[in-house]
Formats: structure tokens, C-alpha cells, sequence
């Protein structure tokens, strides 16, 4: 995997393509009390999401506006979705994932919320205590407390996914608006620093090109790295995460 510091040298910003991120997953293979095997459904506010898929089968449940839908995974699969979108990973036999993240990351640095019951998101704190995995407890407590939250989100989502009328899941996404309203000033400043300097970055160079400017040809340059974590407990699975690519470990959730 090739990719560069989110640094801005005369050439430009030079972070993975268009401020995209990076990570691998392998889903979860947890039973839950439905019979099926992954992760924990929840939605992102501001980012879209790409799977990769490059082992296994499996597949994506997704609820929308537009109702529920199940989108096989396999090998070769690449699939993606826009915010707002609810989405399950199931994994049927060893299910690995490279994910794919708008805004360097953002997904797996806060931009999610989990389907957990209403009563769970009327706060931060409340959301919070039911969902944030101690980074400092040992393994087995951490794959615990991912385990239970995942659970307590499922609750939630068989709750919206059979409601009748579209009031549950509009009032879903006003909650989790809410639980993130205090963050947008810092998730601004890092798509100001990620995917709006990518973009200015090309029409920079774009404006040179014209000129008769190669300048900025003259700055190229390669990087590459290997994952600055492994295995960390995320909201669909484990995670290796990227530092440098853009991916921060993941916080709360």
C-alpha cells in the first residue's frame, strides 16, 4: 500500500488520493441472538464508506428511506454507500474486508452512530457509557464490551428495520445529529486539512498546467508503510489501521 502524510509540500496535498483512508477488517464472526454472524450496525453522518472485499463471503445489510436491502459480499466485491445509510456486516465464512473511508478517516474517528435503543442516545454521556471500549482493559474485556454494544445496537436496528412508517428511523437521525453536533467544528477543520486541500491541490495544479508550469512534477514523491495498529476492536470487526494513510484508531464508538 502506498501512501504519504496528510502534509501539504509546493506539490500539493499528498495524502492518499481524494483524502480517502484506509483500513482492514475481518468481520466479527460473533452469533447474535438472530442466528447471524458480525458486526454492529450503525450509520455515518458526513462520509461514505467502500468495501473491498478480499476474502470470504459474506454480505452488507443496509436500511435506508428507501426500506431494507442485502447486498451479497465476495471476493472481487466492491460495494459502497453514501451517509445516512444503516449497515450490518455479516460474515458466512471468514468475511475480510479493505475499507475504504471519506475525509481521511473520519468514519472510524467518531463519525458513527450505533442503532442502539432511543434511550441510549439522548446524550453523549448516556451514548457514551454503553459504547466506548476501554482502550487500557485487557483483551478479553475489550472484545466483551465490543460484544455487548454490538448486541445493544441490534436491538435498536431489528426496532427500526420492522417499524411501520417512516417516524422511527427519522427520529433515529435526528438523535444522532444531535450526539454529534458538538463535534462538527473539529471534523470541519479535518476535511478542511484533508479532502478541500485535496481538492484545491488539483486546481492548483490544474492552473499551472496551463501556465506551462511543471513545477509541481518536480516535488514528487513515494511513500509506504504497514499498519500502525493491528487487530483493534471495531464497530464491524478487527481492525489494522493505517496512521499516515489517513485512518485514526477508533474512538468513541
Amino acid at each position: 500500500m502506498v501512501s504519504s502524510r496528510n502534509s501539504t509540500w509546493s506539490g500539493g496535498f499528498t495524502g492518499l488520493p481524494g483524502a480517502v483512508a484506509v483500513s482492514h477488517l475481518c468481520v466479527y464472526d460473533w452469533p447474535a441472538a438472530d442466528g447471524v454472524r458480525g458486526g454492529t450496525p450503525h450509520l455515518h453522518l458526513t462520509c461514505s464508506e467502500a468495501y473491498v472485499v478480499t476474502g470470504g463471503r459474506g454480505a452488507v445489510q443496509t436500511l435506508t428511506t428507501s426500506g431494507y436491502e442485502v447486498t451479497p459480499l465476495a471476493p472481487g466485491t466492491v460495494a459502497w454507500f453514501t451517509p445516512g445509510t444503516i449497515h450490518r456486516l455479516v460474515s458466512e465464512d471468514g468475511l475480510r474486508i479493505t475499507v475504504l473511508m471519506q475525509n481521511n478517516g473520519l468514519p472510524e474517528a467518531g463519525d458513527a452512530v450505533l442503532t442502539l435503543p432511543p434511550e441510549y442516545l439522548t446524550d453523549p454521556a448516556t451514548y457514551a457509557a454503553a459504547t466506548v471500549i476501554p482502550a487500557d482493559a485487557p483483551e478479553a474485556e475489550q472484545a466483551r464490551v465490543a460484544r455487548a454494544r454490538r448486541d445493544l445496537a441490534l436491538e435498536g436496528y431489528r426496532a427500526l428495520r420492522d417499524a411501520a412508517g417512516p417516524e422511527p428511523l427519522a427520529a433515529f437521525h435526528r438523535a444522532a445529529a444531535a450526539l454529534v453536533r458538538p463535534r462538527i467544528v473539529e471534523w470541519r477543520e479535518r476535511w478542511r486539512r484533508g479532502a478541500q486541500a485535496a481538492a484545491a491541490a488539483t486546481g492548483d495544479q490544474l492552473d499551472r498546467l496551463e501556465r506551462g508550469d511543471t513545477s509541481h512534477l518536480g516535488d514528487a514523491a513515494v511513500r509506504a508503510e504497514q499498519p500502525s495498529a493491528y487487530g483493534r476492536f471495531g464497530m464491524c470487526g478487527r481492525l489494522d489501521v493505517y496512521k499516515g494513510a489517513g485512518a485514526t484508531p477508533p474512538r468513541a464508538p
